[in-house]
This record gives C-alpha cells, structure tokens and sequence, in this order.
C-alpha cells in the first residue's frame, strides 16, 4: 500500500472511527457567576499561542498527509478557512512530499489559498533538519509542528520500531530552525514527564493531543487482518494532558483531543490552554457541509465562546484562568493521584 493510499485510509476512518472514552471535559464545571459585571460587546477575543496571534482562541489542527488530490483539496479549504477566521492552521504530516517533490502541490495549496494567514508545516519525529527546512519553505510556514506518534506507528502493520534518538532531533531542529517548535501528541496524550522533556528539548509550544479526540490506534486496527487491541483504551485525556502540561513547564500549551464543542473550547482555556486545536470536528463539516457552511458554524462558535466569557465575567481570553472551577470524576482522581491539588482550581477568583 502506498503512503498515499495509507493517508486516505486515515482519513475515511478518522471520520467513521468515533472515540467513546472522551476527552475529560465531561469531569470539570463552571461555578456559575450571578453577577459578571460584563457585557458581551465588551469581551476580547484575540489570543496568543507565544509569539503566535489569533483572533479567537483556537486553530485548525493538523489532520491530513501524504500527498494527492484529495489530501490537496482539504488542505486548500483548511488553509482558506483558517484565513477567513483570522485562526492558525495547521497541514498534517509533509514527510511524502519532502521526499516527493511532485507531491509538494499538495500542502503550498494552504499558501495559495491564504496567502496572508498563519499556517503550521507538520512533520514527524523521523524527520531531520533538512526535512524540517523543506517543510517549513514549502508552505512558508510560521511555525513547525513536529508529531510524536509512537502508538499509532506500533500499531500500524508497516509502521516504523524505531523510536531512539527522537528528542535529539528534536532539539537540532530547534537549534537550526528561527520559528517556534511545537511538539504535539496525536491521540494519546503527552504527561507532564513528556512535557518536560519535549521542553528541555527545545519545545516553544506543547500541544497535548490527547485521548478523545480520533483514536489512532482504532484508525489503524480497522486497516489490520488481525487488531492489536491493547492500545485502543491507551492514552491520557485530552483535560488530564492539559493539567500535567501546565503543571509541568512554563510554555503555551494548546489542548487538543476531541475539542469539539464550545464548552470543551472554555474548559480548556479556565484550565490554562492557550488556544484550542480542533481538527476531527472540522474535517467532518468540510466534508459533510462544505466550506461555506463550516465557516459560518465556526463564526458561531466564536459568539458562542463571546456568551460564555460574558456568563463568567471575563473580558479577556487570559482572564478565563482565573474562573473557579470544580474538578471531579476520573480527571480529579487522576490529577490527585498525580499530585495536582484540585481544589485550588475551584477557590481561585480575580477581576475580569
């Protein structure tokens, strides 16, 4: 099978493959304002992911690789989308066009079709300096997301065994490369010992890729004769990935896993997420609704994310951190197991 047709594979299961465990959010509640002392026009929602603005505090995660038309007119919309919204975007991975340049099309379409936007070449934890440079020219990227994917490639028949050497790489592509690095999971969370290691490494921005979002393992037993399913239940949550991050490093952390809803976009910033990444979610609408219609939902979510920082008295996105929040379930049981007191996220309380 060729890595083209492999990336399609992944792209028809990525949109029938539905994760059941969720994200974590489901764990953690607002503790309601009676009083916000706000009104809605009065709320701001320009965010910063470190050097990276946005206009609302989300992107458009990566989701798609390997080259062809299909993987080319996705990547177009995505990039199109982004651009009109005033939010990052992000490719999936460019290995197949580094080393095909014909395949190349594929991914600077994003550049075509948002000539100004912010945009994220993507490539794995394979990759080299070389290849990075060559990702990050082909799309004239503002940033470069490098993914660790160790389960996925596991459980992937023709997938790569060897996983020495990666954090190196890491950090001799930061050395060489003048953008922000950002090391992102997919599917499985990063813990906070990963966290700190993708930092010491040279990680400007951690994106938590956590569990809740597609499961890749499932993604990958659905194209096996025989499922390796010991992986399929694998992962940290998307909110416990979110929390050991933060706790752990001193770097923007996007929270990404089965971002879905508004809701998920407001717990994920009053936890401390710089931004939001949603990718699964977006690529449905795409394909279900087209790019017209998926624009206008994603306008909505922005009012939407308007209303809820209105409801909590917040007039800043960077304000959020500071609403009480409850934490209960499995997510507070796994933070307090881990050493993250819980309760100082439901006392906290500032000026808006």
């Amino acid at each position: 099978m060729t890595r083209e047709q492999r990336k399609l594979d992944h792209i028809k299961h990525a949109l029938t493959t539905a994760e059941t465990s969720g994200n974590g959010f489901d764990d953690i509640q607002f503790i309601h304002q009676s009083f916000p002392e706000l009104d809605v026009d009065q709320t701001d929602l320009t965010s910063a992911i470190g050097p990276i603005s946005s206009a609302a505090p989300f992107m458009v995660n990566a989701m798609t690789g390997g080259g062809g038309d299909k993987t080319k007119e996705i990547n177009g919309a995505i990039a199109e989308l982004a651009g009109t919204l005033g939010i990052p975007a992000a490719c999936g991975s460019q290995m197949a066009a580094v080393k095909d340049p014909s395949q190349r099309t594929t991914f600077s379409v994003m550049r075509d079709r948002s000539p100004r936007g912010t945009l994220f070449a993507n490539i794995g934890a394979e990759a080299d300096v070389a290849d990075a440079e060559a990702a990050v020219e082909m799309i004239q990227a503002d940033a470069l997301q490098v993914h660790i994917n160790p389960i996925q490639e596991l459980v992937m028949p023709e997938g790569d065994r060897h996983f020495t050497g990666v954090l190196t790489k890491i950090a001799a592509i930061k050395q060489e490369l003048e953008l922000p690095v950002i090391v992102k999971e997919v599917g499985f969370g990063m813990s906070m010992e990963a966290a700190e290691l993708a930092v010491e490494a040279g990680a400007d921005i951690i994106d938590t890729g956590g569990r809740g979002g597609t499961n890749f393992s499932a993604v990958e037993n659905s194209r096996r004769q025989q499922a390796l399913t010991m992986f399929d239940s694998w992962g940290i949550s998307t909110a416990v990935s979110l929390i050991e991050s933060l706790h752990a490093v001193n770097v923007p952390v996007i929270a990404s896993g089965g971002i879905r809803t508004v809701d998920d976009v407001l717990k994920s910033l009053s936890c401390g997420a710089a931004a939001c990444g949603m990718a699964g979610a977006v690529l449905k609408s795409l394909q279900e609704k087209g790019l017209e219609k998926t624009a206008q939902e994603m306008n909505d979510m922005i009012e939407y994310i308007r209303l809820g920082m209105t409801a909590l008295g917040k007039r800043h996105v960077r304000n959020l951190t500071q609403s009480p929040i409850l934490i209960s379930g499995n997510t507070g049981h796994w933070l307090e197991e881990r050493g993250i007191s819980t309760s100082a996220f439901a006392r906290r309380m500032a000026d808006n």
